[in-house]
């Protein structure tokens, strides 16, 4: 069977890990042709790909990115998008393709589903906000990541007595916020399923001087916004998919504390360090799990299904039942986080 792989959207540590364990057992085990597509549904749009083997495959455990590489390519958005791609894959011979992505990329597959696609999905979001599975691979990267930046801020906010303020990704959830926050200590944690009151965040740094503890730390999520008030955003430009760019909440954060406190605060905007790298054990591991199962279920037929973890059980669910749900913040997480605030 001749099947395809490709990436799609934002980059994540793991993705490798599932190319691999996609081709290693697709090969050895059924006696696939694997060909990787590349740059996500552009590739397949323009006809682009690369040839995988076992060759092509040894030693890309560890790395991070994609060998494949990715794009936030939506070819609904494009003139005869879906006819376009279906056409490239009976030219190129793919019977199936393996979708690792996000749920803007799982929804395209299960959209082309429709036209006859057949594609099994692989959960992929260091924002770990997919429905469906308990985890996402990349996630457990940007967390140890965050906290590791949160250890290192610790010692000079103490230092030099500041409020320092970490921004980490997190778009419409904050995940990657609430668990670095929980395990790097951080004394404040705003994520964007509860708006912030400024006020109240000044309140807990004020406690905080009154006990003596002249230094505070700050996890913020990108797409944390205060009560009453917009998304503060990066950039205006949208893409394919409708998303703007957000970023710049912790510096308006940073300028209120310092207005209404006279304490000197400073901002780091960890970025794009949560999505590089090589990934955690963790992620290795779940990556080369979704990957094992995700080839499993192109031979079982169940196309249209995403693998998922539930417990320490690999499960498949139905894309229709994963794609345009958003999996928030465990709000009990939060409440454990909050008896820290201050």
């Amino acid at each position: 069977m001749k099947i395809g792989v490709l990436s799609g959207g934002g980059d994540a540590p793991g993705i490798n890990a599932v190319i691999r364990a996609v081709v290693r057992k697709g090969i050895r085990h059924y006696g696939d042709d694997i060909v990787g597509i590349r740059d996500g549904w552009r590739g397949l749009l323009e006809g682009e790909y690369l040839p995988l083997d076992l060759h092509s495959a040894s030693g890309i455990l560890p790395r991070g990115g994609s060998i494949l590489g990715t794009s936030r390519t939506n070819p609904f958005k494009h003139e005869g998008g879906p006819e376009k791609m279906m056409a490239n894959a009976e030219k190129a011979g793919i019977e199936a393709v393996v979708v690792i992505g996000g749920d803007d990329t799982l929804s395209v597959a299960h959209k082309m589903g429709e036209f006859g696609l057949k594609c099994v999905g692989v959960p992929k979001t260091i924002d770990n906000d997919l429905s469906g599975t308990d985890y996402t691979f990349g996630f457990n990267t940007a967390v140890s990541i965050a906290t590791e930046a949160l250890d290192r801020l610790h010692t000079t906010a103490e230092t030099h007595r500041r409020v320092m303020i970490l921004e980490v990704m997190g778009r419409y959830t904050g995940w990657i916020a609430l668990e670095a926050g929980i395990a790097g200590g951080a004394d404040v944690i705003l994520v964007p399923e509860k708006p912030f009151d400024v006020d109240e965040v000044c309140d807990y740094i004020r406690q905080r001087h009154e006990r003596g503890r002249n230094f505070s730390i700050v996890v913020v999520a990108e797409g944390a916004k205060p009560k009453g008030g917009e998304e503060i955003v990066y950039s205006e430009s949208i893409d394919e998919f409708g998303h703007i760019r957000l970023g710049g909440v912790g510096y308006y954060l940073g300028k209120e504390i310092e207005k209404r406190l006279g304490v000197e605060t400073r901002v780091v905007v960890l970025g794009h360090i949560q999505r590089g790298g090589s990934p955690t054990a963790f992620d290795r591991i779940l990556a080369t799990r979704f990957g094992i199962a995700a080839i499993d279920l192109v031979h079982e037929g169940k196309f249209g299904h995403m693998v998922a973890i539930k417990g320490n059980r690999i499960v498949s669910v139905p894309l229709k039942d994963v794609v345009g749900k958003r999996k928030t913040v465990d709000l009990e997480l939060y409440e454990i986080a909050k008896v820290f605030f201050g």
